[in-house]
C-alpha cells in the first residue's frame, strides 16, 4: 500500500519550524518527504489546512493488561481515535508479564487494579501478542507484579534468594528487548518492599541501560504512607526517595504523573518543580509525565496506609484498628484540603452499579452513613478492587505550566472500562492537550514534540516519534482549528483527529475508525 499525504503543515516531532510538505508512505515506512511529490499512490489524502505529526506516543499507559482480551478492540479504539499510535505500558509496578504462571499468587500479581497477568515471561508476552495488537506497545516490567507473583501480598522483606529470583525476571525481560521497569510503591504489593529490594531492581535495570518509571509513595503533602504525619510535606519526602534510587544506582528515572493531591498540597508546586530542575542540573537523568486533567483514576485502596493493608481481614475489623484508621484519615484529609466529595466511584461490582458516577460523600448521604464508614464498606464490597476518579490533583494553571516545562512528557494513564464510569482521558486525553495549547496560544511545535519525539527519545524507542525518511509510518493528521473535546460526556470521541496511520496502515480515515491489527510489540534496538 502506497499512501501520499499531500500539502499538510508538517510538525516533524523535533520541535523544528513547520513546513508545508508531502509525505510518501510505502508499506510501513516513510520513503520520501518533499514539496511536490509526483509518485503514484494507491491513496492520496489532501492535507491542505491540516497538521501532520508523528503518531502520538502515550508516555504512561496500562493497556498491556488488555492486549490479549477478547474485547481488545474496545480497549484500544478510543486511544487510536485520539491520534495515539504507541503506548508505554507496564507502569506503576504493574505489568502483564513477569511471573511464573505456576505460582499460586498469579491471581493477585497485578495488585487488584488490573486483571492477572496472562503471560509468564516477557518472551511469552511477545509471543502471545503476535497479530493481536491494534497499536504499538512499548513494554516495561513491573516490580510489583514480580513481587506479587512470587509472594502475593505477604509484607515480609525479600531474602537474598528472592532478590536473585527477581533479577532473573528482569534479566529475561531486558535481554529480550523490554525498555525498562517500574515501581508502584504507593500500591500493594510494591509498598512492602524494603530499600535493598528496590535498589536491587533499579541496579538490574541500570545494567541493561533500562529506564525506571516510579509511582512515588506519596503525591500529597500529608499521606498515610509516612510517619510522623506532622513533618515536611510527604510529597517532598517521596521525591527524596525517588532521588535516592536514582543517585545510588544511576538509573534513568521517570517520575510518574506529577500531581499535587489536595488544595494544601498545591503550595508545594514550586518546590517540586525546582527540585526536578536541580536534579537535572546536577547531572541526573530525570523527567516526569503529566495528564491533561486535574483528576485521575486509582484503585480504591490507594488512600489506605500500608500498616492497615498488611493486616489480615480479621484484624482489620478490630474496633481499635477501625478507630485508629478513621482518625488518621479524618486528620489527613483535613490537612490536605481534600475529602470524600472529591472521590467519585467508577466501579464497585456488578451488583452495585447504582454507586457509579457518584461521590463517596453523596453515597454516604444516600445511605445515611458517615463518609468514612461508607468508604470502608465500599472497599469490602469491591473486594478491595473498586476504582475511583479522584479530583483536586492539581489546577488548570498547574497543568498549563507543566505542559511548558522542559522536563515534562504527556500521557493518559487511562484505560477503557468494561463496566463502570469511564475516565475522560481514555477518549480525549491527547486532544485535550491540543485544546489547551490552542486556548493559550502555546507553540504547537513544542507540544507536538512532547507528544512524539521527546517521548521516543526519553524511552529510546528507535525509528519512531519523528517524521523522517526511513522511519516507521506512524502518523496523525488533525484539524487544529477544529479539535475539540467534551468533558461533560467522558466517553465521547474528540473532534478533529482526521487520519491516523499505524505502521503505514490507515486506522482512522476522516475521523472514522476501522479496526486493523497492524500494531507491533516494540523492542529496544
Amino acid at each position: 500500500m502506497i499512501t501520499l499525504l499531500k500539502g499538510g503543515s508538517v510538525y516533524d516531532g523535533t520541535g523544528a519550524v513547520v513546513n508545508v510538505l508531502d509525505i510518501l508512505v510505502s508499506g510501513d515506512k516513510i520513503i520520501e518527504i518533499g514539496t511536490d511529490i509526483k509518485s503514484k499512490a494507491d491513496r492520496v489524502i489532501d492535507c491542505t489546512g491540516l497538521c501532520v505529526a508523528p503518531g502520538f506516543i502515550d508516555a504512561h499507559s496500562h493497556n498491556d493488561f488488555f492486549v490479549l482480551s477478547k474485547q481488545s478492540q474496545e480497549y484500544f479504539a478510543p486511544f487510536l481515535r485520539q491520534g495515539i499510535t504507541s503506548q508505554v505500558v507496564g507502569n506503576c509496578g504493574k505489568s502483564a508479564f513477569g511471573v511464573d504462571m505456576n505460582s499460586p499468587h498469579v491471581p493477585v500479581a497485578s495488585g487488584g487494579l488490573f486483571p492477572p497477568p496472562m503471560s509468564g515471561s516477557f518472551t511469552d508476552f511477545v509471543r502471545d501478542s503476535q497479530g493481536k495488537l491494534h497499536l504499538n506497545i512499548v513494554p516495561l516490567i513491573g516490580h510489583g507484579t514480580i513481587r506479587g507473583g512470587m509472594v502475593g501480598m505477604d509484607p515480609k522483606h525479600f531474602t537474598q534468594e528472592q532478590n536473585d529470583e527477581m533479577i532473573t525476571h528482569i534479566d529475561e525481560a531486558m535481554e529480550n528487548g523490554a525498555f525498562g521497569g517500574s515501581f508502584g510503591i504507593m500500591y500493594e504489593p510494591g509498598m512492602y518492599a524494603d530499600e535493598e529490594e528496590l535498589l536491587t531492581f533499579a541496579r538490574a535495570l541500570k545494567k541493561h541501560d533500562g529506564i525506571l518509571t516510579i509511582h512515588p509513595r506519596a503525591c500529597s503533602s500529608v499521606s498515610l504512607a509516612y510517619r510522623p504525619m506532622f513533618t515536611r510535606p510527604h510529597i517532598e519526602i517521596a521525591l527524596n526517595e525517588v532521588e535516592n534510587f536514582m543517585v545510588k544506582t544511576g538509573v534513568r528515572t521517570q517520575y510518574s504523573h506529577l500531581i499535587f493531591v489536595g488544595e494544601k498540597t498545591w503550595k508545594t508546586y514550586d518546590t517540586m518543580v525546582r527540585r526536578f530542575r536541580e536534579m537535572q542540573e546536577a547531572g541526573h537523568d530525570i523527567a516526569f509525565d503529566i495528564y491533561a486533567y486535574t483528576f485521575g483514576c486509582s484503585v480504591i485502596t490507594v488512600i489506605l496506609p500500608p500498616w492497615y493493608l498488611g493486616l489480615s481481614p480479621e484484624k482489620r475489623k478490630s474496633r481499635f484498628v477501625r478507630m485508629r484508621l478513621k482518625m488518621l484519615m479524618k486528620i489527613s484529609m483535613k490537612l490536605l484540603g481534600f475529602g470524600f466529595e472529591e472521590i467519585l466511584v467508577q466501579y464497585i461490582s456488578p451488583k452495585h452499579k447504582h454507586y457509579e458516577g457518584k461521590t463517596i460523600a453523596q453515597i454516604a448521604r444516600d445511605e445515611g452513613k458517615s463518609a468514612t464508614d461508607m468508604y470502608l464498606e465500599l472497599v469490602e464490597l469491591s473486594n478491595a478492587e473498586g476504582r475511583l476518579l479522584i479530583s483536586k490533583y492539581s489546577t488548570d494553571e498547574m497543568v498549563l505550566k507543566l505542559m511548558q516545562n522542559p522536563q515534562s512528557l504527556l500521557m493518559t494513564d487511562a484505560w477503557w472500562e468494561e463496566a463502570g464510569y469511564q475516565n475522560t482521558a481514555t477518549y480525549q486525553g491527547f486532544p485535550e492537550f491540543l485544546v489547551i495549547a490552542k486556548r493559550h496560544n502555546l507553540p504547537l511545535e513544542r507540544i507536538i514534540h512532547k507528544m512524539t519525539g521527546a517521548t521516543a527519545a526519553r524511552f529510546k524507542i528507535p525509528n519512531r516519534g519523528t517524521i523522517a525518511e526511513g522511519n516507521f509510518a506512524d502518523i496523525t493528521v488533525f484539524d487544529y482549528e477544529n479539535v475539540s473535546t467534551n468533558l461533560s460526556v467522558p466517553d465521547e470521541a474528540p473532534k478533529g483527529i482526521k487520519y491516523v496511520l499505524v505502521n503505514g496502515q490507515l486506522v482512522v480515515d476522516n475521523e472514522q475508525y476501522t479496526p486493523n491489527l497492524c500494531g507491533r510489540m516494540l523492542t529496544r534496538a
